[in-house]
């Protein structure tokens, strides 16, 4: 995927004001239509000065899109960093052009093809509120334990420049327990507020879990590498290992095969239908770092005759 710079696309400088870059649009949409212009790829400028515009007329949009820095180039290979939306909210505001399908990977990587909420209907002066969306990181162990949480978002609102500005307001969430990546929680009226007596807006709160260093999630399904020795995937034994909750003994069954899993049911995220922990057992050699080790290695070659490539028949 291609990095996409939208002020290089647009021809303006990143401290452009709100009102430069919609003067600037409307000049280059008008040169770059494909219904009026001669140009020879006038079709394609105009989508991308289409989906340029689409990000940076939108305050919010501009300001997540700023967070990526200065450090891209046009054309070069690109991925979004990890958790860079995360904690950004976003809020309603329609797509400029008619299809969102015809936006770059690019911005689809980074924004989706739908992202904020929308207008609520409006009933004479009284107009509610837009709805909030942002992603927030959780601690795989707030699934299992839930409880109330301080989470810190970050919003923008214009500033006397043109430019919008980063504001920052912290609420206290409530995580249920059992919530799955990808689910929302939904916090009534701390979305954009109404006009007249219209209610405020809602925020939704999508989930996603921490990086962590033992477990990765698959729905409600947790899965862990455990490192064994030759000896006890060979022998078979008991070995205590961490869970999200606790620890527990695991049996090594004899004769286990690296990669084998080995499913701890009703270990994974609680629900009425919990998800379990498959455990998937990593043999580690011992390093042949001393003259011991070779000593014992070659033991082992000679006393055990064993050929892995046996099946090849050489």
């Amino acid at each position: 995927m291609e990095y996409k710079d939208y002020y290089q696309i647009m021809g303006i400088p990143r401290d452009a004001t709100q009102d430069d870059i919609k003067r600037t649009y409307r000049k280059l949409a008008r040169k770059y239509h494909p219904d009026v212009s001669k140009e020879s790829e006038a079709e394609t400028r105009f989508k991308e000065i289409g989906e340029a515009y689409e990000v940076l007329k939108d305050p919010e949009k501009r300001a997540a899109y700023d967070r990526l820095g200065t450090r891209w180039k046009s054309g070069q290979e690109f991925q979004p960093p990890p958790e860079w939306d995360q904690g950004f909210e976003f809020h309603g505001g329609e797509f400029t052009q008619s299809a969102a399908s015809q936006f770059s990977s690019f911005f689809e990587a980074l924004f989706g093809r739908n992202q904020g909420g929308q207008r609520h209907s409006n009933q004479g002066f009284n107009l509610q509120g837009e709805d909030s969306h942002a992603k927030i990181s959780i601690d795989l162990e707030d699934s299992f334990n839930g409880g109330v949480r301080s989470l810190t978002l970050q919003h923008t609102e214009p500033g006397l420049d043109g430019r919008p500005h980063i504001r920052e307001r912290t609420l206290n969430v409530r995580i249920p327990k059992g919530i799955q990546q990808g689910q929302h929680i939904r916090l009534a009226g701390q979305g954009s507020p109404g006009a007249g007596r219209g209610k405020a807006g809602d925020l939704y709160l999508e989930i996603v879990f921490k990086s962590h260093p033992h477990f990765s999630v698959e729905g409600k399904d947790i899965f862990m590498e455990l490192p064994v020795a030759p000896w006890e995937a060979a022998l078979g034994t008991t070995i205590p290992i961490p869970t999200p909750t606790s620890k527990v003994d695991l049996k090594i069954p004899a004769n286990s095969r690296s990669g084998q899993k080995l499913r701890l049911k009703g270990r994974g995220i609680p629900s009425t239908l919990p998800g379990d922990l498959y455990v998937v057992l990593q043999i580690v050699l011992p390093p042949a770092d001393s003259e011991q080790a070779r000593t014992l290695y070659r033991e082992m070659e000679q006393k055990l005759a064993f050929n892995p490539r046996a099946r090849f028949n050489i």
